[in-house]
C-alpha cells in the first residue's frame, strides 16, 4: 500500500503543476519558462525520468537498478507518506497562494507581484520545501541508495536555484524583497 502511494505522489504533484499552467495558459500566461535563462537547466528532465521510473520500478516490480533496501520497516514507510503527503499539501497551498505569479523557472519578461502572504507568510520557498519533503516521503518508503542520491542532489540543485532566484528578485523588487527577507524565512 506505502509503495502505491510513493508512486502515486509522483502522478498527483505533476498533476498538480501541469493543471497549474495549463489554467494559467488558458488566461493567457506562460507560467512555462524552465531553461530560458541556463540552457543547463534542460539537463535536469532526463535525471527526473530516471528518478521517476526507480520509484515505479519499486512500487509496481519493474527491472530496477537495485533492489537493495536499507531498512524495511513498515513503521518507516508510512512516515513517509505521511511526508509525502505533506509536501502534496504544502505544493497545492504554494500554487494556490501564487495566484497569477506562479512561473517554472525565472521569467524577466513579464514578472508578476512579490507573493507574500498565503504560506509565503511562512516560507520564501514552498514548493522547494514541498519538493523535499516528497523526496524524503519517497526515500522513507523505499530506502533505496538512489533515491538517497537524488534526495541529496535535488536539496543542493533547490538551494541553487533559490539562490539564483533571490538575485532576480533582489534587482526586480528593490527593497521590498530584503524587507520580506527579514520577516520570513528561506526555507522553514
Amino acid at each position: 500500500m506505502t509503495r502505491y502511494f510513493g508512486a502515486l505522489t509522483i502522478l498527483l504533484m505533476i498533476g498538480m503543476v501541469i493543471t497549474r499552467v495549463w489554467l494559467m495558459k488558458s488566461k493567457g500566461i506562460e507560467a512555462m519558462k524552465f531553461g530560458k535563462i541556463d540552457k543547463t537547466d534542460f539537463l535536469i528532465p532526463p535525471f527526473a525520468f530516471f528518478y521517476f521510473y526507480n520509484v515505479f520500478a519499486a512500487a509496481f516490480n519493474f527491472p530496477a537498478v537495485s533492489t537493495q533496501e536499507f531498512f524495511h520497516s513498515e513503521t518507516i514507510r508510512w512516515i513517509g507518506v505521511f511526508f509525502c503527503l505533506a509536501g502534496l499539501s504544502i505544493l497545492l497551498w504554494s500554487l494556490i497562494s501564487f495566484g497569477q505569479s506562479f512561473r517554472i523557472g525565472i521569467d524577466k519578461d513579464q514578472p508578476d507581484k512579490l507573493i507574500t502572504t498565503g504560506i509565503f507568510a511562512f516560507s520564501r520557498n514552498p514548493i522547494y520545501v514541498a519538493f523535499a519533503f516528497i523526496l524524503l516521503g519517497q526515500f522513507l518508503i523505499f530506502s533505496n541508495w538512489i533515491l538517497l542520491i537524488y534526495l541529496v542532489a535535488a536539496v543542493w540543485l533547490f538551494h541553487r536555484q533559490v539562490l539564483r532566484e533571490e538575485d532576480y528578485l533582489k534587482t526586480h523588487y528593490g527593497t521590498e524583497y530584503p524587507e520580506y527577507c527579514n520577516q520570513v524565512k528561506r526555507y522553514l
